[in-house]
């Protein structure tokens, strides 16, 4: 991997978040005006994705859009404050990604997403094909137009890790593509208390894909043709406050272990987990993920586990 000059490419959207932290158990539909917190940050999948493989050490880049804005030009010099390559961050005519998510007291979240362009884009594939040249492995996320470099990332021999966040259905035709061109897929649980049955659907599709379902408290489930485990969730002593990023972190963490670092794929588990747990503790923010000292030294403290 090392005669790459990158480590990884996150392929995906990135915007400026608002998250707006509710002062009660919930809104107050009686009166017009609630009073909350409302705080701005660089976020969405993107952004935790190739700001925590920077935070990790690993040479990363970025293949997105921002508007030609004040939000996109933050974004690019944030990026490239990080050492996140950004030739491939293009503009979105309609402007930069927005985010708004109603935040609880529990660290719960109700996300309102505006993506905008994102469904007709089309990424000019020379140039995306030259970033994707240089990595190890494709990180990539959901905005329509990530599609078209699926095959692109496949045709040049990546490692390929698709994350399809809050799946409602198997058959969902948005996905599909998606979930079949991954040899790494991780999804949220959110929809599915038990996630064995979505994980069994996978791998009677592809029995070489390895799954691994986020669970939030409960911790992960991990799918591979070996049957599926599960995880507890790890424990810190600092507070869950906000749950934006967490399976942003959990996929950092395991593929950055397990694709990058050589970990065995049970240790890359544990590694995510703690990623996942301790994206819970920054408010707000992209800009504090965890490093690489502090993930080895919560590592350190769990042991290894096979």
């Amino acid at each position: 991997m090392r005669d790459k000059r990158l480590d990884v490419a996150v392929i995906g959207s990135v915007g400026i978040d608002t998250n707006v932290y509710l002062p009660g158990a919930d809104i107050d539909f009686e009166v017009e005006a609630n009073f909350t917190e409302n705080l701005d940050y660089l976020g969405q999948a993107g952004g935790y994705a190739s700001r925590g493989y920077a935070q990790l050490g690993k040479r990363a880049a970025f293949i997105g859009y921002v508007g030609d804005d004040y939000q996109g030009r933050f974004i690019r010099g944030e990026l490239a404050g990080d050492g996140i390559d950004t030739t491939g961050l293009f503009v979105d005519p309609l402007g930069t990604n927005r985010s708004v998510n109603l935040m609880y007291r529990d660290g719960r979240r109700k996300n309102f997403y505006d993506g905008k362009g994102h469904m007709w884009l089309q990424p000019d594939l020379d140039a995306c094909r030259a970033v994707l040249a240089e990595a190890a492995l494709a990180h990539f996320n959901l905005p329509n137009w990530a599609r078209h470099l699926l095959p692109v990332a496949r045709e040049l021999g990546l490692t390929l890790a698709c994350d399809i966040q809050d799946v409602v259905s198997v058959d969902d035709a948005y996905r599909r593509d998606f979930i079949g061109h991954a040899d790494i897929l991780f999804c949220s649980a959110v929809n599915y208390p038990d996630p064995t049955p979505l994980i069994k659907t996978f791998l009677r599709a592809n029995p070489d894909q390895i799954v691994v379902v986020g669970m939030g408290a409960e911790g992960c489930a991990l799918g591979t043709r070996d049957g599926v485990r599960f995880f507890p969730a790890v424990d810190m002593d600092a507070p869950v406050i906000d749950t934006n990023g967490a399976g942003d972190g959990l996929a950092v963490g395991l593929l950055t272990s397990y694709v990058l670092d050589g970990y065995s794929l049970a240790d890359s588990v544990w590694r995510g987990q703690i990623a996942a747990r301790y994206t819970c503790t920054q408010k707000a923010s992209t800009s504090g993920l965890i490093g690489m000292e502090q993930l080895d030294a919560y590592f350190g403290e769990l042991g290894s586990e096979e």
